[in-house]
């Protein structure tokens, strides 16, 4: 009798601990799956990032006199790169997100009103390499706001099955304690691609 009642916990040990194990790999499997939807963001801010000193270069023989808005692009874009090298060392980091946002604000606002002042000047709206920069950015930015939903939804599935239970049991046993953060911005000027028209 004591032997069933043993062998009976036994297989009901190894029962748990591989139903524990099924739950560890599936935070695992989620969490790499936002990890992952983060890098196709950064890919495209990078672009993005590399795209604004061509603008600035193109501007700049038509805008000379208008140096502190273009030293304010320049600026935050340098702030949005660090903020989002601090977000790609943890995605999902609700300080290093938080950070991210309000980088890419900034930058966001001093491109707005670098392309206000280029309304201003009929032979840079007629520039081809200002129009081509132009294209690309917007195609950035929509792709920017593709993979932003697409990491915001591999984030949502994994906070929402961590935070079930069993898994919550486990996710705090295992190093899954804080809720991965979301990336919004604030501002629609952000969360959408600008309009922007040189015709």
């Amino acid at each position: 009798m004591t032997w069933t009642v043993l062998a009976c916990l036994v297989v009901l040990a190894v029962m748990l601990l591989i139903y524990g194990v099924g739950i560890y790999n599936r935070l695992v499997t989620l969490e790499n799956r936002f990890e992952n939807a983060f890098a196709q963001i950064e890919v495209q801010l990078k672009r993005r990032y590399d795209l604004i000193p061509n603008l600035v270069e193109t501007v700049k023989g038509y805008m000379a006199h208008e140096r502190d808005t273009l030293e304010a692009v320049i600026q935050a874009r340098n702030q949005a790169v660090s903020g989002l090298q601090q977000a790609a060392a943890k995605p999902g980091n609700p300080q290093a997100m938080q950070a991210l946002v309000g980088a890419e604000q900034g930058l966001s606002g001093a491109l707005g009103r670098l392309f206000a002042l280029a309304e201003s000047y009929p032979d840079l709206k007629a520039n081809q390499n200002m129009a081509q920069l132009t294209e690309e950015i917007t195609s950035t930015e929509n792709k920017v706001s593709f993979a932003r939903q697409a990491f915001n939804d591999a984030v949502t599935s994994y906070n929402t099955y961590k935070q079930t239970f069993p898994p919550v049991l486990i996710a705090g046993m295992c190093g899954h304690v804080v809720d991965a953060e979301l990336l919004e911005f604030d501002s629609e000027a952000i969360a959408e691609a600008p309009k922007v028209s040189f015709n």
